[in-house]
């Protein structure tokens, strides 16, 4: 089987961390990832979803628009904040960054789906909040996880205040003291510990996927960028995946239309090209592990199944 994506393995000695699981390595992780972004300062919690719910979550009620070909835990940290969501025909964004919301005197940019050297400078100012997913499948996976960078130092010690069930930070924890109620959000040793690794291994990463979207760029007469999913538009994506799986290549659906589900439907302005995506956008494999073997299969099956 080609498998649509790579999950790394991994033996961890759950003895070299304390009971708490908030070691140095989690702040060793942050500082990593933010210089590595080009931000000042970072703090990490339990997963992406939990970054975008506290990041929107002392602002007042407003109406934030995302794109309707989206996981359906972006509308859902939207709403659990507080703010009420809308929608946007963006079918483009998938395996990059966008802006999530912009207020007044700053913006927040979801990039849950990619990591790149120098992203921060690049695409954010001093005041915004930049926010990364650790999830097991995206650049740099762990056993979930996500982080937040900025320039912004008050921001960034709020929110790991929140993150840390309303208590101040001290590497003691019997030395930390409640200030507000928040929540237990933070990312956990084991979990910056796999991080961490997958991190190191991130450049040579890059370097895989750059080759194999290239050839698939090629071969399929397309212009991806992405390195993080390799989506196509198929006819009959049923059938397509039925027949991909008879070949022993998986695939996946990234993503379908969230108004379909009830609980996230908002009124909006007509989003026909989400609509038309919903229903024909497919993954192919794409990982740092594919042989070059792997690949061949993968575009003389696609072929064959399209034409």
């Amino acid at each position: 089987m080609v498998n649509l994506m790579h999950v790394n393995d991994y033996v961890i000695d759950t003895s070299q961390f304390r009971p708490l699981l908030n070691d140095k390595i989690v702040l060793d992780f942050e500082e990593t990832i933010a210089k590595f972004v080009g931000a000042k300062y970072a703090v990490s919690v339990h997963s992406a979803t939990m970054a975008i719910f506290l990041s929107l979550l002392e602002k007042e009620k407003t109406e934030v628009k995302i794109p309707c070909i989206i996981p359906p835990v972006v509308p859902n940290a939207i709403i659990t904040s507080g703010h009420a969501v809308t929608y946007s025909d963006d079918i483009d964004w998938v395996g990059h960054s966008y802006i999530l919301h912009q207020f007044e005197d700053y913006k927040i940019i979801d990039s849950a789906q990619q990591l790149d050297k120098n992203q921060f400078l690049d695409q954010a100012n001093d005041e915004d909040l930049m926010i990364f997913s650790f999830y097991p499948t995206k650049p740099v996976g762990s056993i979930d996880g996500g982080m937040i960078v900025s320039n912004d130092k008050s921001k960034i010690d709020r929110l790991r205040t929140l993150s840390q069930y309303g208590a101040t930070f001290e590497d003691n924890s019997w030395e930390r003291k409640i200030i507000l109620p928040g929540w237990k959000m933070y990312m956990n040793s084991v979990q910056a510990y796999v991080a961490m690794e997958n991190f190191k291994k991130l450049s040579q990463k890059h370097q895989r996927y750059d080759e194999i979207r290239e050839i698939y760029n090629s071969e399929f007469g397309l212009s991806n960028t992405s390195r993080h999913l390799y989506r196509i538009r198929v006819p009959n994506r049923d059938k397509f995946m039925d027949t991909m799986k008879s070949k022993g290549i998986q695939t996946g659906i990234h993503y379908r239309n969230v108004q379909e589900i009830d609980c996230y439907k908002a009124p909006t302005s007509p989003t026909p090209l989400s609509e038309v995506e919903s229903i024909s956008t497919v993954s192919i494999p794409y990982h740092e592990k594919m042989s070059e073997k792997d690949v061949e299969l993968v575009v003389k099956e696609v072929k064959n199944a399209i034409s």
